[in-house]
């Protein structure tokens, strides 16, 4: 299964939490971004408990505010 987890992070950290998603295992890609959220990762998981310890660890960083996850809906559903 795949997720994008769209992060506001405190002012000035925008990079360092990118760079620390980037090493949380299951995040297969971390970027910092312009709009109203100032970081997303990327992160594919086999089970909704992974993805939820994937999630914590990413809000226990230093400078996270919030998240918001978006998690992918598979093509096989549409049929």
């Amino acid at each position: 299964m795949e997720a994008y987890v769209l992060i506001d992070t405190e002012p000035g950290v925008i990079w360092d939490v990118a760079e620390a998603v980037r090493k949380i295992k299951g995040v297969k890609a971390s970027h910092a971004v312009a709009g109203q959220y100032d970081s997303i990762a990327y992160v594919e998981f086999t089970k909704m408990d992974e993805l939820g310890k994937i999630i914590e660890k990413i809000q226990q960083l230093k400078g996270v505010r919030r998240t918001q996850t978006l998690i992918a809906i598979p093509p096989t559903i549409r049929k």
